[in-house]
């Protein structure tokens, strides 16, 4: 029983650093594609496109990373119910 309660701490930990980290990555994913934007509107076409895609790709992958901690700490609720 002590085992398993380490091993459901480590997993909470690990949930909380990618939530952390995914939180983090996002705000900055925001920030470039604010970026992005306004040098759509400043006529620099070109580099605010590419700034603003970017931007908006990475904040896919970081709402994935995100989803898959709080698909982990779910897991880890069931797993201490049984």
């Amino acid at each position: 029983m002590k085992f398993e309660l380490k091993i459901a701490q480590e997993r909470l930990r690990q949930a909380r650093y990618s939530f952390n980290l995914a939180v983090a990555a996002t705000t900055v994913s925001f920030l470039i594609s604010i970026l992005g934007g306004g040098l759509l509107l400043s006529n620099k076409a070109s580099e605010g496109s590419i700034a603003t895609a970017a931007g908006l790709f990475s904040s896919v992958g970081f709402v994935k990373l995100a989803k898959d901690a709080n698909d982990r700490l779910d897991k880890l609720m069931s797993e201490l119910d049984d």
